[in-house]
């Protein structure tokens, strides 16, 4: 999956040349023009060959570029308002909500389903108008304030709620906690929880599995040993099997929960575990699924309402003993994990793959500027600032074009996979919001040149869990790229023109689950702003029914199909070209029809 969305054109890189003028009157022989970056017309503003006129011009060589002492620094402007909470803050905030009687939290390492917890502890972004004044002026910087989640478990109706807690630093008799609700579109930061308690729901389906219907399973999944002696690592309530190598198969949960009049419900599939080394559990699936009604936080008040096999809907086990033991019924059989499942090299080989591969170089090293501390970037005529949250990952802010605010703040919100399927509602019932799992906190080191060019340059990012800080080195990479085509040309009666076309370019790789989102942020030298996606990893599987004619997807390997499904990625632009009183106008042309 490609997505490539082109924010705005925002100018013309001045590309004023001098041309030679050799006498040829033919053009089977035209001279080549090569193109640099030339000073720009705009007064106020240095271009980068100005800016970067004291540094001396390296000679160029047959190094890569990746020599860490070679990235070029620069001072940022100002501070990084936009930046996270520093670790002083973060445990000053900490001890402080602790300390918040009211909120009668729980330590992080010791807190149940049933104690109130922080979730997380983030900067709370500050009003553009207060940013703006800092950035423009003099002034001084907006207070920091910090927004902290706090999941209140020590009640029949468990909730998360979003607080405000500032000013910062934290200081006694000034610093406060207060709900934080104006930021949000439904005017509260408030959300009921109905699965908090993944402990009783992971005992609850694995006990189902192993003891209600075991014999169902025997015989149609070949046994599912070690099943209730697994682990389980959970997120926002699904269940995915990790861990003893005894068991034979895992059990998911379909996300989010359905809701049926005053009823919560949750279906749940048993998918083979890997036996390799490849985690593909998401390939595996069974076509063994159960419905659950999980409603409230009574465990022994929970239920199975159905079940489904090979694409066939059961109202009760008793239907599917009947069903298994009459004749002709189909027992596909399972997924089976192999090589087949594994990304790694295959070991196909193609003609000519044992040459070495084209390699992007950069010979005389990096040619933008990073202040690492603020987290600032200069790069021919664009300047900017970057940030890394816990669930929206890398943001830029303050975009310059030419010493001009075009940008304030770009970032996305959220990225959706909605699933769809007539045979499989497990799959039918999934509609992930990304987010939630966290594009920081699923963002890890990038593999050097493989993820990154050799010669790229890499900063660290950080998030707040558990009540810790935790950091992951090289997680976001800068480089400049050759895309392989000019980014102007023209050929005339006696000369050519061309010029190389470099990007610059941000990058970062969230690993939400099966899927590895792959987040660029390019910029052009004739001033655009390109946003790409790529996603890689595993995709979200169906079972192939044999007993249906309504496998809506392709059909992969044996008893494996495609899930049909859609991926929905929402970013945030605050366009401040000319100025911040601008506004976005829609323009189409509707055919219509005159008599």
């Amino acid at each position: 999956m490609l997505i490539s969305l082109l924010l705005v054109l925002l100018a013309a890189v001045n590309l004023a040349h001098t041309r030679r003028s050799p006498q040829l009157q033919r053009r089977g022989s035209l001279p080549l023009i090569n193109h640099g970056i030339f000073p720009s017309k705009q007064t106020g503003h240095p271009s980068a060959n100005e800016r970067r006129a004291p540094v001396e011009r390296r000679q160029a060589s047959d190094s890569t570029g990746c020599d860490p002492d070679s990235q070029l620094s620069v001072k940022a402007p100002k501070s990084n308002i936009f930046a996270g909470l520093t670790t002083d803050e973060t445990v000053a905030l900490t001890k402080f909500l602790h300390d918040e009687k009211s909120l009668n939290l729980t330590a992080a390492s010791n807190a149940t389903s049933w104690d109130n917890k922080i979730i997380a502890v983030e900067l709370l972004q500050p009003n553009k108008s207060d940013a703006l004044s800092y950035l423009d002026s003099d002034t001084q910087a907006p207070v920091r304030n910090a927004r902290a989640l706090i999941r209140f478990g020590a009640t029949l109706e468990p909730y998360l709620q979003e607080y405000l807690v500032g000013p910062l630093p934290v200081a006694a008799g000034k610093t406060t906690v207060a709900p934080l609700d104006y930021i949000f579109n439904k005017g509260r930061g408030y959300q009921r929880l109905y699965n908090v308690d993944i402990d009783a729901l992971t005992a609850f389906a694995y006990g189902y599995a192993s003891t209600n219907i075991s014999d169902i399973s025997q015989q149609l999944l070949n046994g599912v040993s070690g099943l209730l002696h697994r682990s389980l690592q959970v997120l926002n309530g699904n269940q995915t099997a990790t861990g003893d190598p005894s068991g034979a198969f895992a059990i998911a949960g379909s996300t989010p929960l359905i809701f049926e009049g005053d009823r919560v419900l949750q279906w749940a599939q048993i998918f083979k575990i890997h036996t390799g080394a490849c985690e593909d559990e998401d390939i595996l699936p069974s076509g063994l699924m159960f419905k659950t009604d999980i409603t409230g936080r009574d465990p022994s008040k929970w239920f199975v309402v159905a079940l489904q096999y090979n694409g066939i809907f059961y109202e009760s086990e008793a239907d599917l003993r009947k069903a298994i033991n009459s004749s002709g019924f189909i027992k596909p059989g399972t997924n089976l994990d192999g090589a087949w499942a594994c990304t790694d090299y295959n070991n196909v080989s193609f003609p000519h793959d044992e040459l070495n591969p084209p390699v992007s170089v950069a010979p005389d090293g990096p040619r933008f500027t990073v202040d690492v501390e603020e987290k600032y970037v200069e790069w021919m005529d664009f300047t900017f600032y970057l940030s890394s949250s816990k669930y929206l990952g890398t943001q830029l802010h303050n975009i310059k074009y030419k010493g001009e605010r075009i940008i304030y703040e770009l970032g996305i919100q959220e990225a959706m996979a909605h699933y769809a399927s007539a045979s499989d509602p497990f799959q039918a019932s999934n509609a992930y919001l990304d987010s939630e799992y966290g594009f920081g906190q699923t963002g890890w080191e990038l593999v050097n040149g493989f993820d990154c060019p050799a010669y790229a340059t890499y900063l660290n990012t950080s998030y707040y869990t558990g009540e810790t800080t935790h950091v992951h080195p090289s997680s976001i990479c800068m480089f400049e790229y050759d895309p392989g085509y000019p980014i102007q040309r023209h050929t005339g009666a006696s000369y050519v023109s061309v010029t190389k076309n470099i990007v610059f370019i941000v990058r970062s790789i969230s690993t939400v689950g099966n899927y590895d989102y792959i987040f660029d942020y390019e910029f052009y030298l004739d001033g655009s702003i390109h946003v790409t996606v790529r996603a890689s990893g595993y995709i979200e599987s169906s079972f192939w029914a044999t007993n249906t004619q309504s496998n809506d997807g392709f059909h992969i390997h044996d008893h494996l199909a495609g899930s049909m499904h859609d991926h929905v990625l929402n970013y945030k632009i605050d366009l401040d070209v000319a100025g911040t009183a601008n506004s976005v106008v829609k323009t189409e042309l509707v055919p219509i029809t005159k008599v």
